[in-house]
């Protein structure tokens, strides 16, 4: 593997932004410092009509100024606790914290200035990119946490290590927010995607998005994806789960706990080119880009409504609010270690 650096341009306080680009075997991956995010993810096609080219499969933008911006979380880092805390609000050690209203009544990704937002410093391995992050202390966060987020690229695997350290106990829930198209990232809908989905029950939500504490099985409903499945047609189907969500947004169960051995947990599938995510988590969210707005992204491609999809390897929604869930709980001397890898073949 192979690592470049260059320069990505200033953000709006005058902080430089570096952008490192990761090559092995003919995939590339180009990571920014600001947000941590990925920006491009390119790979050979080895078949079909595109055979012989490379073609970039992440959604992303051509300066700082569009990641300053956005607002759909694009390829970033999530933290300190991805996905939704019901109401803003949680308890620990018999104390109640209050996080940022930005989804509805909820907090969603880590509030208004989550990991997303934030410079991140580099530091670059002999086959690894390193990425740290000290987050200190708020009202609605206890505790200076140390983030690294360790992006590795080998024979068609990306890996995402994330590691965490904290002075106190706090919950910690570390995603990242990548929006695939296997078609390329302009290549419009992914309506004509394949998808499969390792689980047989989701988290169902209510109408603030936020779990209500139970498990749902899948079967019967267009949250079925044990077996490879358009999502498209699924997308047309109505049932309660997705009317409420708008298509596809919900937690599939892959572990009831909080760790468990690297396994598949998912496979996406274009024409010529099929990506499996691993993880160590206990779930992962599939979001079908519903709440994508029509944002300028790299060369002028528009990301309209469901151009890209995200599979966030993550702890349940809202679990720091139900005890029967897996607890994304970090206490003082710990470390927090997970790994999620996404294969393209």
């Amino acid at each position: 593997m192979t690592i470049k650096r260059s320069p990505f341009g200033l953000t709006k306080d005058g902080k430089a932004v570096e952008l490192y680009t990761l090559e092995d075997s003919g995939t590339a991956v180009e990571i920014i410092t600001y947000g941590a995010a990925i920006r491009s993810l390119t790979v050979p096609v080895k078949h079909g009509p595109d055979a012989g080219k490379a073609r970039d499969v992440a959604l992303g933008f051509d300066d700082v100024a569009g990641y300053e911006s956005n607002k759909s979380f694009q390829g970033a880092i999530i933290g300190r606790i991805a996905n939704r805390v019901g109401n803003a609000q949680y308890k620990m050690n018999n104390k109640t914290y209050n996080m940022d209203v930005n989804d509805g009544p909820n907090c969603l990704h880590g509030g208004f200035a989550g990991y997303d937002k934030k410079l991140w410093k580099a530091k670059e391995g002999q086959n690894s990119l390193t990425l740290t992050l000290l987050d200190e202390a708020t009202k609605g966060l206890p505790g200076d946490l140390d983030a690294e987020v360790i992006y590795t690229l080998k024979k068609g695997e990306l890996g995402i290590e994330y590691i965490a350290r904290c002075s106190k106990d706090t919950p910690i829930n570390l995603t990242n927010h990548c929006y695939f198209n296997l078609g390329g990232h302009n290549a419009g809908s992914i309506g004509d995607h394949k998808i499969q989905i390792f689980s047989d029950c989701i988290t169902p939500i209510d109408d603030t998005l936020i779990p209500n504490g139970e498990l749902m099985d899948v079967s019967g409903t267009p949250l079925d994806l044990r077996k490879q499945a358009l999502i498209g047609p699924g997308l047309e189907k109505s049932c309660q789960q997705m009317d409420l969500a708008g298509g596809y947004d919900h937690n599939w169960v892959l572990s009831k706990e909080p760790h468990r051995e690297l396994s598949p947990a998912a496979t996406l599938e274009y024409n010529d080119l099929k990506m499996t995510c691993m993880t160590t988590k206990p779930g992962i969210q599939f979001y079908s880009g519903n709440f994508l707005t029509g944002e300028i992204g790299k060369g002028g491609a528009v990301y309209a409504k469901r151009t890209g999809l995200c599979l966030e390897t993550q702890y349940w929604p809202n679990s720091v609010n139900i005890p029967s869930f897996p607890a994304p709980l970090l206490r003082k001397g710990e470390i927090y270690n997970h790994l999620t890898v996404y294969k393209f073949e």
